[in-house]
């Protein structure tokens, strides 16, 4: 004879104890990857605002973000503005070896162990820039993919630029590297639109930068004006036709 006490799982209430079960935690693998994707970081979001290992630095134009020898602890991504990069020889000439604009790393010899900056990193414009810390950096490229791809992206396109200033040195005229000077301070090469404006950036600074006398790069500017490649009033603005120069043999 069954016991009255007994419950039978074919029954009513049987059926409404399964129903009220615990449900198990969801184990397949689109799921995972719905809530991998929700939790991913936004690397827009990440360079763009101050959280932990991060601080967002502004600095006046012309001011040393970090000097020759000093201590590298930070990597640095520049939001607004520019900055360039100099070295100091051991007789004393001073060379700049880069310039970096918005969307750019710098400081990033502290990654691959390096514990002193190779260069003085100065600002050529008011500049803000995001400052990471090391560890945080390192942390971050192994875990979001996102922002190692711009990383490296970004690492890329500067080997490129570099390989172009030397062969620009060494087998193009003052003219066309004034003219690549000027559309990479514009910042021509990383958009998908003409360039526009460059903040007053003096002549002497230009020729420094490409290995020429100030006097040949006022020489060269107001030919570029006449010729409506540019607009020179303070303020330098580029017009998409100073492609010609470079194309031009």
């Amino acid at each position: 004879m069954r016991s009255s006490n007994a419950v039978d799982l074919r029954s009513k209430g049987g059926q409404a104890t399964q129903a009220a079960a615990p449900r198990p935690w969801p184990g397949n693998s689109r799921f995972k990857t719905q809530f991998k994707r929700e939790q991913a970081l936004d690397a827009q979001a990440f360079l763009d605002s101050e959280g932990p290992g991060r601080k967002i630095a502004k600095f006046r134009g012309n001011e040393t973000v970090f000097s020759q020898g000093s201590p590298g602890t930070n990597v640095m991504y520049i939001q607004e503005g520019g900055v360039k990069l100099t070295l100091v020889n051991a007789t004393g000439k001073e060379a700049i070896v880069e310039i970096l604009g918005p969307g750019d790393f710098f400081g990033i010899r502290c990654l691959s162990g390096h514990s002193l900056n190779k260069a003085t990193a100065t600002t050529i414009m008011p500049t803000t820039v995001l400052v990471i810390e090391k560890d945080m950096m390192i942390r971050v490229l192994h875990a979001e993919h996102d922002i190692s791809d711009r990383f490296i992206a970004n690492m890329l396109a500067r080997h490129v630029r570099v390989e172009e200033a030397l062969i620009d040195q060494l087998f193009n005229s003052g003219e066309k590297r004034l003219a690549r000077t000027l559309l990479l301070l514009a910042r021509y090469d990383t958009q998908n639109q003409p360039p526009e404006v460059i903040p007053k950036v003096s002549q002497e600074m230009l020729a420094e930068m490409i290995g020429t006398t100030r006097s040949r790069v006022n020489f060269f500017m107001n030919k570029f004006r006449k010729l409506g490649f540019i607009e020179y009033d303070g303020e330098i603005h580029i017009n998409e036709s100073l492609l010609n120069v470079l194309l031009h043999d």
